[in-house]
């Protein structure tokens, strides 16, 4: 990836076939397939990339149990849809991104043997809608097997529990890999540049979009034939500025996690709670070497804050404690987030949890804009071939041939699951630091790892205890336009995600790379650096946890 300040410099001297508008997981998809299609395309974000909804996932790849559920009991096609179409997705995320992803065994416990009939047929009708696309087929465990995949369930919750396949992705690195590809396919890619308004043409058709660049305090406009509004949960706030008074489409769900550490409740696989008092499923999932536990459905609107609040972390509690032999304790828990789902509604008052995870592309007939709404983390990839060849239809060409289905994510390229072993071989780093580095740049990880031998001060861990190195920030400040703290400790290198303490530890010298990187002066590093502290602890006040 470019610098920033030569990607800006480089957009203001082009037109452009495509504009995609948000770089979360569905906007980085369509502008990737927009540009192996062979069409121009640069990519905005208001915020940083992979900033929003698409960092807040609950970092499984699946079809989707509850929506599966929901087709068979209420008869929903639309559901169903969703699930065949997630199903058939998910090996092509694990196969296109196999750094970032893998597969994982889930077991349901089973109260009584009319669940296990009940779940067991379940699980099977999923392995059938998979077909040849099935990663391994469900089964039945008894107690005994199952207390010895997890020892710390309360054995008289369940007789057995059924296990099941789907997979895991590490989101924000995935989105950045999508971005990357993107880039290195010829596209263009800017973050922090804000849509403050549209160009009509003489017949009110969209022609140019007015950006506003915080970091330079400059507003430029680009030139598009099309452009295709992914914001997520921003959607209608786009669409009306194409379109002023346009009816709002998007209903917007909270979902909110937290993590622990992973020897409070040690697994290899995951642990779904097929239903909670209100009707949820819940996830208890291994992640590196934390415990995710998620995830909440509550109904907010795009103004709202969203963060891990005290009444999500004792709702998560209440119920993943109802099937641990040990309880979990609000102050074992280290970090945690939350994000919107975006869902779209037709109307109505559905409730949010029973709305489908189906997404639309809507063509607006007075502006042109192109909107991708609702959909699911699972089948980004659908949603974008959907999208582009809504695109080109609009351009009144035939829609081709999408070629993302099976094409590989930067960093992929000769990548094995033992490559951190050559890491350590040829380098000899230890191997932690080798796993997390191959497990976030595949083999791209080289690159970082040169920078470290090539700056000694780059070479230790950020934190002590953790596995990322300072060389890492300053690969991604180069590479992969971080432009704050938060950019490089959330997204990039996810060590906010493993320990809130451990990043506001690491904050200083985060900023003394980026400075260094960027250009800060010294009153920007401090500034930004407490800035971030005090976001941090005001995380760990709002979930309710000890200050110290």
């Amino acid at each position: 990836m470019q610098s920033r300040s030569a990607v800006l410099e480089s957009i203001h001297a082009k037109a452009f076939d495509v504009c995609v508008i948000g770089a979360g997981a569905t906007g980085s998809g369509s502008a990737l397939d927009s540009q192996l299609r062979g069409m121009k395309t640069v990519l905005l974000d208001a915020s940083d990339f992979a900033s929003g909804a698409s960092t807040a996932a609950t970092k499984i790849i699946h079809g989707g149990v509850r929506y599966l559920e929901e087709a068979v009991t209420h008869l929903d096609p639309a559901q169903y849809e969703v699930v065949k179409r997630a199903l058939h997705e998910r090996i092509h995320m694990l196969h296109n991104g196999p750094f970032l992803s893998r597969q994982l065994e889930f077991l349901i416990p089973c109260p009584g043997w009319f669940s296990v009939v009940y779940m067991g047929f379940g699980m099977k009708l999923y392995d059938w809608i998979a077909g040849k696309d099935s990663l391994f087929p469900s089964k039945f465990l008894s107690r005994t097997e199952t207390m010895e995949r997890m020892p710390g369930l309360a054995p008289d919750r369940f007789i057995g529990s059924i296990a099941y396949a789907d997979g895991q992705f590490d989101d924000a690195r995935y989105n950045l890999a999508l971005i990357n590809t993107f880039v290195e396919a010829g596209g263009d890619a800017l973050n922090y540049a804000r849509a403050v308004g549209f160009r009509k043409d003489a017949h009110g058709k969209l022609q140019g979009i007015d950006v506003e660049d915080p970091w330079s305090k400059t507003r430029f406009t680009i030139q598009a034939g099309r452009f295709v509004n992914a914001t997520g949960p921003h959607a209608d706030a786009v669409r009306g500025l194409a379109t002023p008074g346009i009816p709002p489409r998007m209903r917007l769900s909270k979902g909110a996690h937290l993590l622990l550490p992973l020897e409070l409740f040690p697994t290899n696989d995951a642990l779904l709670i097929p239903k909670t008092d209100d009707g949820r499923v819940l996830f208890a999932v291994p992640w590196f070497d934390r415990l995710l536990i998620g995830t909440t459905e509550e109904e907010v609107t795009p103004q709202d804050e969203l963060y891990l609040s005290k009444r999500d972390v004792e709702y998560l509690l209440l119920h993943i404690n109802r099937y641990f032999g040990a309880a979990i304790r609000a102050d074992q828990v280290v970090s945690g987030f939350a994000g919107a789902r975006p869902l779209v509604s037709a109307g109505g008052s559905r409730d949010t949890k029973k709305l489908t995870r189906d997404h639309e592309v809507e063509i607006d007939p007075q502006s042109g804009l192109i909107s991708i709404m609702g959909g699911k983390w699972t089948t980004h990839r659908a949603m974008a071939e959907d999208t582009i060849s809504a695109v080109q239809k609009s351009m009144g060409r035939p829609a081709t041939p999408g070629v993302t289905l099976d094409h590989p994510l930067s960093g992929s390229k000769d990548y094995v699951p033992e490559y951190w072993n050559s890491l350590v071989r040829e380098n000899g780093i230890p191997e932690q630091t080798a796993k997390h580095l191959s497990q976030k740049f595949g083999t791209n990880a080289t690159k970082v790892v040169e920078l470290a031998k090539n700056d000694r001060s780059l070479a230790g861990p950020i934190v002590p205890g953790f596995a990322p190195l300072r060389a890492e920030i300053a690969y991604v400040a180069r590479n992969e336009m971080a432009m704050t703290i938060e950019d490089v400790l959330m997204r990039r290198t996810g060590l906010q995600f493993l320990s809130w303490r451990a990043a506001i530890s690491a904050a200083t010298p985060t900023a003394a790379i980026l400075a260094r990187e960027l250009g800060w002066s010294p009153e920007f590093e401090r500034s930004s650096t407490q800035e971030y502290e005090s976001k941090i602890r005001r995380l760990i006040q709002l979930a309710g946890l000890p200050a110290d």
